[in-house]
């Protein structure tokens, strides 16, 4: 009996070895590498109105600090813009009548960029982050000096958590996780909840080959994100690429093995 042991032992040790995937464990982004490039970003501060024409869809609002209606929209229901002074305003955004996103955009002296700070708390831990982005176009007379097209260039920095991905692999399925939000799916193309997104992310994985996979996310029906990850031939990095068909933007980095 002791012998069969040994032997039944000798024979699980290299199977086990043989089932680790090297997708398997936890990746981190690497904001350095994050590049936006695409539709630019797009707003009017202007008569007391903030309009927002490159999100999806498009809306208006007031611009008095009171919450207002954002309709369609998978994170938020209500939005309020607060004009801080002659180069800056905020954003508060609030789902559920909770407050699901803060944002602050100042324009420099020149008027060339932008530079913003946001909360989120979307998440299982709140995410801050600062980026910057660069004036494509001017707003019209007499708006808001933080009006008009941006084009985004850098992140800065971001909260650890958000940074953060975890994942977990066999031939015919995958578990994701980031902020407590997780994902546990097959590769099948069906569409599976994100948990933990108020979002009501759905999601859907393909396996192109061992070192390529294909995902598909869904937000109020709509297609919001077709993702491609590959991985490195030395399993050490995995290049993103994300394309977002609402907004017409297409968003690359790097993940780096922890």
């Amino acid at each position: 009996m002791k012998r069969l042991s040994i032997l039944l032992l000798a024979a699980m040790i290299p199977a086990a070895a043989l089932a680790a995937s090297p997708w398997d464990g936890t990746w981190k982004t690497r904001l350095s590498s994050m590049k936006t490039s695409g539709n630019p970003d797009r707003f009017e501060l202007t008569n007391g109105m903030y309009s927002c024409q490159s999100c999806a869809p498009p809306y208006k609002i007031k611009a008095d600090g009171t919450d207002q209606p954002v309709p369609d929209h998978a994170y938020v229901d209500t939005e309020s813009v607060k004009v801080v002074n002659a180069s800056t305003f905020e954003l508060t955004d609030k789902k559920a009548g909770k407050v699901s996103a803060w944002t602050s955009y100042t324009v420099s002296t020149d008027g060339k960029t932008l530079s913003g700070k946001f909360k989120n708390y979307n998440g299982e831990k709140e995410v801050t982050g600062t980026f910057t982005e660069t004036r494509l176009a001017a707003g019209p007379a007499g708006a808001h000096a933080t009006s008009g097209s941006w084009q985004p260039q850098t992140t800065a920095d971001m909260t650890e958590a958000a940074l953060t991905t975890t994942l977990a692999t066999t031939a015919t399925d995958l578990k994701m996780s980031s902020n407590g939000q997780s994902v546990d799916a097959k590769f099948d193309g069906k569409d599976y909840a994100l948990s933990g997104d108020p979002g009501k992310t759905m999601m859907s994985f393909k396996k192109v080959d061992d070192k390529t996979i294909e995902e598909t996310d869904k937000r109020l029906g709509k297609v919001t994100d077709k993702i491609r990850y590959t991985l490195s031939a030395d399993g050490k990095t995995v290049d993103v690429v994300d394309e977002d068909p609402q907004h017409g933007t297409k968003t690359t980095f790097v993940l780096d093995k922890q």
